[in-house]
């Protein structure tokens, strides 16, 4: 079956809105339908599907989408805006740079863009607008901000990535630390200049701030201290060697149950259940989608697809920086109508010996792969965090991807200097 055939039946497929992980098995077994010869048959692709789930890195996802829905409904996120609010929030634009780092923080405990959104946006864009800024500005602040929570560690499609490639995950985490500081350094930057341009409330920020203030320094920090912990703990456990990023994860869920149950007291027992089924409705598709691509990679492999891209990109782009601006396009399109982790697991394999051709470090090129899939989280059609805040606000979605153009134009900036400064990614290592 022509390589080129099997490409546009999935595109078909996804187009007509037939699930992920469905499109990836069927077109998995139509090479062996269509060519009895062919040497996968489905008893292989069976095995592959359930050997792409026997993985003890994967278990540290499941632990991580848990621990975030945790500290989402024990107001975790709460507690961190108002210790940055408390230092931020009488300067130019400092209640935004507060949410922006918020956004940081909570990626360090959830891993997840969408679950940032979600636990940040429901907190923060109330208050924000409370105080005079615009809805679609706090919305898409949000928005952008949240897609930190996959490059700033530990991140879940980090961790697909490592799955995908071998790379070590311990250091794709300490990779995304310096771009994703980085990122949200130019988000604030860029929320100054639009507070500069269309100005602030300042009479009810102060007033807002000045609630904090009255609590008194000790008390906000009293109150914020467990949660700033928490991503203390985590990436202390992993970096001192006293965890595997999956046993960190384990730690999480532990962390925040204790956190939220016996100290902050926001969750009470009986909810427990609740959370759990929201934890495995969320990760259940990613298991469907993960065992499905799996055996579609196989397929792949088999078709010698990677072989056949990297041959055809190489022979035809003989610049290094042709060559990587070219895998940027391609994945900045992918990112746009497709999911992190389909798009992880399928792509990784094709463009890995492409990487390793040019001579880069496979880590550098996981961070240049997670930041570019990181902004198809705020780019229709397929865009995830553009959906959540819309469902959180009922701002549009056209009207939060607009307002965020601006602050995607600066994510594209940060990819370019990721992508040909290697230190940027390699320098903490």
């Amino acid at each position: 079956m022509p390589v080129v055939l099997l490409f546009i039946i999935f595109v078909v497929l996804l187009m007509i809105a037939i699930p992920v992980s469905i499109t990836l098995g069927i077109t998995a077994v139509l090479p062996s339908i269509f060519d009895p010869s062919f040497t996968v048959g489905a008893k292989y692709l069976i095995r592959a599907m359930f050997g792409g789930l026997d993985s003890f890195p994967l278990l540290a996802v499941p632990m991580f989408v848990l621990s975030g829905i945790i500290m989402a409904k024990g107001g975790i996120s709460r507690k961190l805006f108002d210790v940055f609010a408390y230092f931020l929030g009488n300067f130019t634009a400092g209640m935004p740079c507060a949410v922006v780092v918020t956004c940081l923080f909570y990626g360090a405990i959830s891993g997840s863009a969408p679950a940032t959104v979600a636990a940040v946006g429901s907190m923060t864009i109330p208050v924000l607008t409370s105080l005079g800024y615009d809805l679609t500005f706090s919305t898409a602040i949000v928005t952008v901000a949240g897609g930190l929570g996959v490059i700033i560690p530990p991140s879940i499609p980090f961790i697909m990535y490592g799955m995908a490639s071998g790379a070590s995950v311990s250091d794709l985490f300490l990779a995304g630390v310096i771009p994703g500081l980085m990122i949200g350094l130019l988000l604030m930057l860029y929320a100054i200049y639009h507070c500069k341009r269309y100005g602030e409330d300042k009479e009810k920020i102060h007033a807002e701030v000045k609630k904090l203030h009255d609590k008194g320094l000790l008390k906000v920090l009293k109150e914020s201290f467990w949660a700033i912990l928490s991503p203390v703990i985590i990436l202390g456990c992993i970096y001192m060697g006293i965890a595997s990023p999956t046993e960190a994860a384990v730690i999480s869920v532990f962390y925040a149950l204790i956190i939220s149950l016996f100290v902050y007291k926001s969750i009470r027992i009986g909810q427990l259940w609740n959370i759990l089924v929201e934890a495995i409705k969320t990760f259940s598709p990613i298991l469907f989608i993960l065992a499905a691509s799996t055996a579609f990679s196989r397929v792949l492999t088999l078709m010698q697809v990677p072989q056949a891209v990297s041959t055809f990109i190489l022979e035809n782009f003989h610049s290094q920086v042709a060559i990587l601006l070219v895998i940027n396009l391609f994945l900045l399109i992918v990112g746009m109508v497709m999911d992190t982790t389909p798009a992880i697991l399928i792509l990784t394999p094709i463009l890995l010996p492409i990487i390793e051709a040019i001579g880069m470090n496979p880590v550098q090129f996981g961070v240049i792969m997670v930041v570019n899939l990181a902004i198809g989280f705020v780019t229709p059609p397929i865009g995830v965090n553009l959906f959540v805040a819309s469902s959180l606000t009922g701002v549009s979605v056209m009207d939060i991807a607009k307002k965020s153009m601006a602050m995607i134009g600066l994510f594209l900036i940060a990819l370019l200097l990721i992508t040909f400064i290697p230190a940027l990614s390699l320098g903490l290592l």
